[in-house]
């Protein structure tokens, strides 16, 4: 498996349009987690996602591709 670099955003419940963007709900669904939170309870929030998300990608070889990427 190797990181997937394109947009892959999509979401079950709705219908794809021109002006629609499932990437758009997901940036719109991070930033109101993060509204009204202290830096650290933010902080918090982020490292909690990552390892989430990692844990549903699994992939070591992937999740050090995309470690090395978001460094650079």
């Amino acid at each position: 498996m190797t990181l997937n670099l394109q947009p892959n955003f999509h979401h079950a419940r709705k219908t794809s349009a021109p002006d629609y963007s499932a990437g758009d709900d997901f940036y719109e669904s991070l930033i109101d987690a993060h509204r009204d939170l202290s830096e650290a309870d933010s902080a918090s929030l982020n490292a909690k996602l990552i390892l989430l998300l990692a844990n549903h990608i699994g992939d070591v070889e992937v999740l050090q591709t995309a470690i090395a990427l978001a460094k650079t």
